[in-house]
């Protein structure tokens, strides 16, 4: 039986909804328009259930954003890598015009 997890493959935001419609077998796009509808009636707990399920759900691979592993990939570069000054070049200039 499958886990409940992200989903990398039906991601839309952070890939909770998808996760939860592959697992619980049901169209994520269903549950997306469940929780958008259920956002703008007032159901005021979905956004704060949405993001609180975004940190605490494992992805896929089993990792949970929750845990404080540094991550190393990005399209920007890695994170804890810190950026490489140039060194300045030295220019002799003549300054008696002054």
């Amino acid at each position: 039986m499958k886990k409940l997890a992200k989903s990398k493959k039906n991601a839309v935001i952070f890939g909770v909804l998808g996760g939860m419609g592959e697992y619980f077998n049901i169209d994520p796009v269903l549950l997306r328009v469940v929780v958008v509808v259920a956002t703008f009636v007032g159901v005021g707990a979905t956004i704060p259930i949405y993001l609180l399920l975004a940190l605490v759900m494992p992805d896929e691979n089993g990792e949970s954003q929750s845990e404080n592993k540094p991550r190393t990939n990005s399209p920007f570069g890695q994170f804890n890598e810190k950026p490489k000054r140039k060194e300045a070049e030295k220019v002799e200039e003549d300054w008696s015009d002054f």
